[in-house]
């Protein structure tokens, strides 16, 4: 009821406006235990994916920390990864406003945001706030991308730059070659891209692990807006190249199950309930294609703990929330963790 109210407050703002009213105020919020008025911190549940242990399997997606400011908040809330960015190699200030609309009668989110950030060397610097979240054994990703600016040729180097600098604070890199907000990046997606930029994320990757001593593990983020054929052919390109993962998936262009509702015409990337299907269908794709080869991360549409079970019955190893926690708040947190900890018991059973 407290966070009903809360967001009837904020959504009288706009999203861009509500958002950082948030994030400007979680930072205290969360050390003097407000959160436990709205919900609790779930029970750890451990799962292993990427070789990484995570304390549960739901965590936040990239987007609603870009500049890596707010980890330990965010994560003591109770996720059990917090994937912060997209972070590029220098700041920018993304697309102009406004550039995010809600589509409340759908529960979904339209946003052109276009990967603002801080860039890499600031979130240098604000990843510090990393520590205490790591310490209580939390996951961190850096999400990193194209620089707005940079031609489609340039993409490698722009993923490389970020992967010198950001490479040695990571648990995991996230490769966003999929945001439909930036000019050209889900050209990254197609065979003819695909392969080259994997191999020199590898071989950087490669260069980085013999300098440092440490193979930070990389997943890659998909477009739901490939056909089922494309998914395939690009899943292979990850295991040829050796990513550790899949996210699946990224915002929609598609308005089919929105139209003639408020904000469906906005341009820009849509998100929550109406993306649930599709996203989660790719994830089942993905895994009957996989027969696990590969974990999947399942991120787009997940507003309720059957949601999130839902993504694991499809083959996710893991789960990821950012509409959903608007709309429902960090209650969700809890419950689609814990729904996931039966679920996995009962397989047990």
């Amino acid at each position: 009821m407290l966070y009903d109210l809360a967001r009837s407050v904020l959504f009288r703002l706009s999203p861009e406006t509500a958002h950082a009213v948030i994030m400007n105020n979680i930072d205290w919020a969360v050390p003097f235990g407000l959160i436990k008025l709205v919900t609790h911190i779930p029970k750890d549940d451990p799962v292993t994916v990427m070789g990484l242990r995570f304390p549960n399997a739901i965590g936040l997606a990239a987007g609603m920390d870009k500049t890596g400011s707010h980890v330990s908040s965010l994560g003591g809330m109770g996720f059990g990864h917090i994937e912060v960015g997209t972070i590029t190699p220098r700041p920018q200030a993304g697309n102009p406003k406004p550039r995010c609309w809600r589509v409340i009668p759908a529960k979904g989110v339209i946003n052109h945001m276009g990967f603002n950030n801080c860039g890499a060397d600031q979130a240098i610097k604000n990843l510090k706030s990393a520590d205490a979240f790591r310490l209580r054994g939390g996951i961190l990703g850096i999400n990193i991308g194209k620089q707005n600016s940079s031609p489609l040729s340039g993409a490698l180097a722009d993923y490389q730059e970020c992967m010198d600098k950001l490479y040695p604070l990571a648990d995991y890199l996230a490769i966003d070659i999929s945001c439909p907000n930036t000019p050209e990046l889900t050209k990254l997606q197609g065979e003819d891209e695909l392969g080259p930029l994997l191999k020199g994320i590898a071989d950087k990757r490669k260069e980085l692990a013999d300098r440092t001593g440490r193979l930070v593990p990389i997943t890659v983020k998909i477009s739901p807006d490939l056909d089922d054929d494309a998914i395939r052919r690009a899943a292979d390109q990850f295991v040829e190249y050796g990513m550790d993962a899949v996210t699946a998936t990224n915002t929609t262009l598609a308005r089919d199950n929105i139209k003639g509702l408020p904000n469906a015409d906005q341009v820009g990337g849509l998100s929550g309930r109406p993306l649930f299907e599709r996203s989660t269908a790719v994830v089942r794709v993905l895994s009957d294609h996989l027969k696990g080869t590969l974990p999947i991360i399942a991120s787009g549409g997940v507003m309720t703990p059957e949601d999130a079970v839902a993504k694991m019955e499809a083959g996710a190893s893991l789960v990821q929330l950012y509409t959903g926690f608007i709309y429902s708040g960090p209650a969700l947190i809890a419950s689609a963790a814990e729904a996931i900890a039966d679920w996995r018991h009962s397989r047990k059973a």
